[in-house]
């Protein structure tokens, strides 16, 4: 049985993988049960558990229902009566309290190319709080010195990898590769994914010019909600850092459906913040 401290390392370690999990506490029970308050238990979406809350049937249900709220990304507090008569299947004559905490990634970012402007869009994410998955085909780039926060980090051609990393709906291509030809063959590979958000860096010319070629594989990024290029939110600046800040700025405004437009109060919201002085 693991012990408190080291449930609440697991738990930081499985966020930081960005896998998505669920810290169970019991916190209260009346009768006879098998479990006490204050018990601890980590869930994980597939069903794997860390530590425990006292086993049988009561555990069983409150694993599924973790589970549940796992997929709806909702905590809240729950209530297992183990009389002969509620909702356990036991007759402990009891009743026990647990509340659930979900922890779930919101999405996570597959960086496809690990030169400057990679290793910059992972600082961000990291500081962001988003899990990233980091490819390219050289060993040089592709490494734990330079992406120490990757969730996962794949050697190999990036276009090979897109499913390889498991791309779905929740994931957010980016593509900066090291040249256009390969960030085409990539833009190829995301558009037959499920991906939320594909966004490939390049000059307008460039871009188009890769759209044309990318049409020929009866695959079209203009119609395409999903793809934008040239990546990122106009904000200005062209250095890697500032190129990083402008594409997790358009990952966020496009995951939370937001305009990207700034927040500043005008004059009529000030002159309406007076009148109710």
């Amino acid at each position: 049985m693991n012990g408190s401290g080291n449930l609440i390392k697991v738990l930081g370690e499985a966020i930081d993988e960005g896998r998505n999990i669920a810290f169970l506490t019991v916190i209260s029970v009346g009768g006879s049960t098998p479990g006490g308050a204050g018990a601890k238990m980590l869930v994980y979406e597939n069903g794997s558990i860390e530590g425990t809350i006292g086993g049988g049937n009561i555990e069983a249900l409150a694993i599924k229902k973790a589970i549940e709220c796992i997929k709806k990304g909702e905590s809240g507090k729950f209530i297992f009566d183990l009389k002969a008569k509620g909702n356990t299947g036991m007759i402990c004559e009891g009743e026990m309290e647990v509340f659930i905490d979900v922890y779930k990634i919101p999405f996570k970012i597959l960086i496809l190319g690990a030169g400057h402007v990679g290793v910059k869009i992972a600082e961000a994410a990291f500081i962001s709080g988003y899990p990233y998955i980091v490819v390219d085909d050289r060993k040089e780039f592709a490494n734990k010195e330079r992406f120490p926060h990757a969730s996962n980090i794949i050697v190999q051609k990036p276009d090979k990898a897109v499913r390889l990393a498991g791309a779905d709906k929740n994931t957010y291509i980016v593509i900066v590769t090291r040249g256009h030809s390969l960030d085409k063959e990539c833009l190829i590979e995301a558009m037959r994914t499920k991906a939320a958000y594909i966004g490939m860096i390049g000059s307008a010319d460039k871009v188009k010019k890769t759209f044309k070629a990318v049409e020929k594989k009866k695959l079209y990024p203009l119609k395409d909600k999903r793809v934008y290029s040239p990546i990122g939110l106009n904000l200005g600046g062209k250095a890697p850092g500032e190129i990083a800040i402008s594409v997790l700025s358009q990952i966020m405004a496009a995951h939370y459906k937001k305009d990207g437009k700034h927040m500043k109060i005008g004059k009529t919201e000030r002159q309406e913040e007076r009148s109710k002085r």
